[in-house]
């Protein structure tokens, strides 16, 4: 299923130096052997990138706003086959899927728009005859590193405003979900951006990471990846000094206040937080439930859980796909044990799904009697575990709700504004939900703080890391 693409480099695809296999999370078997690059390979895409700063800067906010409108059409063409691409690298449910490449179209057109909105400004000189003008210009190359998890979302996130700010990219997506990423760079060439301006390369560390972070002439960096990742691109972004914005690992609170819509909390919790078989950093991974509603809300979000059918994705009926891989599949099961071993309560799965004779599939499961000390409940885990705990007082909660290094998403349900407008003031998080998790969305600014990461993807903050701004002081 590969065989079309490869590396894309300097406006065409090319064989890469050797060849991996891309493995399904539902069969375990390969679905294709996809090229990938050598560290020379590698370089030559930076220096595509580098032969099309030029071209791609003249061609001015209006013509790349053109562009991108096109590659948008093509993107929408193509979109059938690019949900199916993800739910069969990925295995999560085909709706899904469509969403997320519906979302990944619309950042391709929000940030057209943009790029006709690189504003500067004047202001006046105390310097007799002066005028300073301000100027905003594309940092320059862009290096673009994206995970697994949303292989379509995420590439969009960082080659939409980078374009529309004229930087070219090199993209280097996750080894395991290489096809959808090629898919969208197949759209872009139908952009008519000058060649170079977007290459894509797959490969190891040594070999794509390595070379791109070395480069100076990449001056800008862009990750979504662990916090682990994260640390160590800061490290090696320091011997070049290249521009850095990351989103990294999170581990959000879920606040369900005394005076909350129960039923209504539930309707939306629960289809959250088993999304992408809860491989998602926004998703709610600590439940504080107030000690009134705590009994029912377990007893609803149970119920649901149960009526969560496994499958494989690309079935419409299918309402959970499986893990990535088996490691992730070992470490959830670990974590869940972890947590059941120091006193927590099994209230629905916990363990490998049964049915299944192949692919990482795990049971929704849900824990209660958790406490804050638990590993399940102190980090993310990045699966399809519900972590529950009891709260009494709304100062408490906050507390304990900022309890954690990370910093990306928090929730909290209510019926109260002033009891909302409290919790987003008080909640350490880069993005907060008031009775709602719909926090992505092409017009708004994405990320978070602390151990979550830096820099905004999306809405017009979106673009300021993608461009330097120069002042010229003119007097005559």
């Amino acid at each position: 299923m590969y065989q079309q693409f490869g590396l894309f480099i300097g406006g065409a695809w090319r064989q890469g130096s050797q060849g991996a296999e891309v493995i399904s999370p539902v069969t375990e078997k390969a679905l294709g052997a996809v090229a990938t690059a050598s560290a020379e390979d590698t370089r030559a895409a930076i220096d595509a990138a580098a032969g099309a700063l030029p071209a791609l800067r003249a061609m001015g906010g209006f013509g790349r706003a053109d562009a991108m409108h096109r590659i948008a059409d093509a993107m929408v063409a193509r979109a059938v086959d690019a949900a199916r691409m993800i739910s069969a690298e990925t295995g999560k449910p085909i709706a899904q899927s469509g969403r997320e490449w519906t979302l990944a179209c619309d950042q391709f057109r929000w940030y057209a728009e943009e790029a006709r909105r690189i504003y500067g400004r004047l202001v006046d000189s105390r310097v007799p005859g002066g005028r300073f003008e301000i100027s905003r210009a594309a940092v320059g190359i862009v290096g673009a590193f994206t995970a697994w998890n949303f292989p379509a979302a995420l590439p969009a996130r960082k080659i939409a405003p980078a374009l529309a700010a004229g930087c070219p990219v090199v993209l280097r997506p996750s080894s395991q979900t290489p096809g959808v990423a090629m898919v969208m760079v197949d759209c872009i060439r139908a952009g008519g951006l000058p060649d170079g301006a977007v290459n894509l390369v797959v490969g190891s560390t040594a070999e794509t990471y390595a070379p791109i972070m070395a480069d100076a002439r990449v001056r800008k960096v862009s990750l979504t990846g662990s916090t682990r990742v994260g640390q160590q691109m800061i490290r090696d972004a320091a011997e070049t000094v290249k521009k850095v914005s990351m989103e990294l690992g999170g581990n959000a609170p879920l606040i369900l206040y005394d005076d909350a819509d129960l039923q209504a909390a539930l309707d939306l919790a629960v289809p959250t937080k088993f999304a992408n078989c809860g491989q998602v950093c926004v998703t709610p991974d600590r439940f504080f439930i107030h000690q009134t509603l705590h009994d029912a809300f377990v007893e609803g979000f149970v119920k649901r859980a149960k009526a969560i059918r496994l499958g494989d994705g690309l079935d419409p009926e299918v309402g959970m796909g499986p893990l990535i891989n088996a490691h992730r599949l070992a470490e959830i099961d670990a974590i869940v044990q972890g947590a059941v071993d120091a006193g927590a309560t099994l209230a629905t799965g916990g363990r490998r799904a049964a049915q299944f004779n192949e692919g990482y599939f795990y049971e929704p499961t849900v824990l209660t009697g958790v406490t804050d000390a638990m590993k399940v409940f102190a980090e993310e885990n990045f699966g399809p575990i519900a972590a529950i705990t009891t709260f009494a007082d709304e100062d408490d909660v906050l507390a304990r709700a900022n309890a954690s290094t990370m910093g990306l998403s928090a929730y909290a349900f209510t019926a109260s504004p002033d009891r909302a407008r409290r919790t987003v003031a008080a909640l350490k998080a880069g993005m907060v939900g008031v009775n709602s998790f719909a926090l992505a969305a092409s017009e708004a600014p994405f990320g978070g703080t602390n151990f979550s990461g830096m820099g905004r993807e999306g809405g017009i903050e979106g673009i300021e890391d993608y461009l330097d701004t120069k002042l010229a002081q003119i007097v005559f």
